[in-house]
């Protein structure tokens, strides 16, 4: 995609490197520890069912709810950045999200963790996310520069989703699995303060129309759907009431958008979104992507304990090798970003991860040493950390600064809902029966559903040759971008 013109209402700031440091460190650790917040939990399944006096099951739903509540308000939240601003919307999320932590961190039963961890640390964190990207795509406005802060920023995503579990099992033998929470919330702590270095670019505009109804219709389809893949291990009737009821509502969305543009009214989300089909891929690869890192992160992690009896801390321990081989990938990912077009780097990055899947599964199988886990966490750590960066790239710079808001709050959406997919999806397989057979079962899902994010990814390249962006310009999926 060529390169746009910053609209009116920019402000072109001078930048040096020391700036864009400034600038990037509170934005990659602010999504670090939302990816952790998800992936963390994993590995103090038995310590908060025991302390709580809970099921494994009922941890299971916090986490799911967690993703779920981000997922369903990521675009409301992105929509809410046009509103506020986009700094005062990040600064706002912090706060609801470092007090969702404290409550958690002190939470007396499952309830109420439910109400920090689930409810308020996923309000905060759909407030947060999107300004995290629309600043980082309107303050790197060349590609290049945009590539290598969006680098940044994944790495800081991913390795928060991949070392959560060896980072939290630490903390959870070390001092209690409530200490966990408490240092998320001396994270928020730290990003606030070195947020004083963003400048927004954008004016807020306070006066622009809000959808209300429709932040109403896309968040209750989202949530029913979920719902639904959540209820598959009681009652499959439930689940596909649950399912239709949902794609319903979301039709119902969709109606409603139209109305509302055919009214000369701005909705919740422009239909023009869709009609970039490289961009649309992109966000299909986007969310089987964190599909495979959150669900194969919970089907390992529940395995361990449940099945193998491992603690927190010996958990967390294997899960390194994924860490170790997303770190290696993500800083190589601008130097293999300057050889390789995006699409063959998304692609090649679903093709290692489906094979650390498959290793995880013959390995785990024949072996029960812990050692049997770490090729496979490797390759699968290898294969997010090459795709996730220009996943996020592709989407982001397929349209112009003034509809950042709407495809900020859409993309991570999109992302979220993945992630919550991949927990419920592998969670449901698991507890209804927790065997060998049953973790088998559960990573074969989730291959086959990298399968579908593989296609994306070379459809996606084979289309963006020819494909323009609604705006006019040309997808950024070349291989300089």
């Amino acid at each position: 995609m060529t390169e746009q013109t910053p609209d009116v209402g920019l402000r072109t700031l001078p930048r040096s490197a020391g700036a864009d440091r400034r600038v990037l460190a509170p934005l990659a650790l602010a999504q670090f520890i939302c990816s952790f917040a998800g992936s963390n939990m994993n590995v103090m399944i038995n310590d908060i069912s025991h302390d709580l006096d809970t099921t494994v099951q009922a941890v299971q739903v916090v986490i799911t709810v967690f993703l779920l509540v981000m997922a369903a308000l990521m675009i409301p939240g992105g929509k809410l950045t046009d509103l506020l601003g986009r700094k005062r919307c990040f600064l706002v999320g912090l706060a609801v999200y470092g007090t969702g932590a404290l409550l958690s961190a002190a939470a007396p039963g499952v309830g109420v963790l439910l109400l920090g961890n689930s409810i308020l640390e996923g309000i905060g964190t759909a407030l947060l996310i999107p300004p995290v990207y629309i600043l980082t795509t309107v303050l790197f406005t060349d590609l290049t520069a945009r590539a290598r802060a969006f680098g940044v920023i994944m790495a800081g995503g991913g390795l928060g989703a991949a070392a959560g579990p060896l980072i939290g099992g630490l903390i959870t033998s070390a001092i209690s699995w409530r200490a966990a929470f408490a240092f998320q919330a001396l994270i928020i702590a730290l990003v606030i303060g070195l947020s004083r270095s963003i400048t927004d670019p954008l004016p807020a505009d306070p006066h622009r129309h809000f959808d209300i109804p429709g932040a109403v219709l896309s968040a209750g389809g989202l949530t029913l759907i979920v719902l639904g893949i959540l209820a598959a291990d009681d009652d499959l009737a439930l689940t596909a009431a649950l399912l239709v009821a949902g794609l319903l509502v979301l039709a119902g969305f969709l109606h409603w958008v139209r109305r509302e543009e055919r009214a000369g009214r701005e909705p919740l989300l422009s239909t023009s979104l869709f009609r970039n089909r490289v961009s649309n891929l992109g966000l299909i690869t986007q969310n089987i992507q964190w599909l495979l890192l959150m669900g194969s992160s919970f089907t390992v992690a529940t395995f361990l304990q449940v099945v193998r009896g491992y603690d927190a801390i010996r958990t967390g321990l294997i899960f390194t090798a994924a860490t170790v081989g997303l770190l290696a990938s993500s800083t190589a990912a601008e130097r293999l970003a300057k050889r390789h077009s995006q699409g063959a780097l998304i692609t090649a990055g679903f093709a290692l991860a489906i094979a650390g899947i498959i290793v995880l599964i013959g390995l785990v199988a024949g072996s029960r040493s812990p050692w049997a886990f770490t090729p496979g966490l490797l390759l699968i750590g290898l294969g997010l950390g090459v795709m996730l960066t220009p996943s996020v790239n592709v989407v982001q710079s397929s349209f112009p600064e003034q509809r950042q808001g709407e495809i900020s709050g859409l993309s991570r959406s999109v992302s979220n809902l993945g992630s919550s997919f991949g927990t419920a999806i592998a969670g449901t397989i698991l507890v209804a029966g927790l065997t060998t057979n049953a973790y088998a079962t559960a990573m074969a899902t989730l291959a086959v559903l990298g399968v579908g994010g593989l296609v994306a990814a070379v459809l996606m390249s084979r289309t963006a040759s020819t494909v323009t962006a609604p705006d006019g310009g040309r997808p950024a999926i070349g291989p300089h971008d």
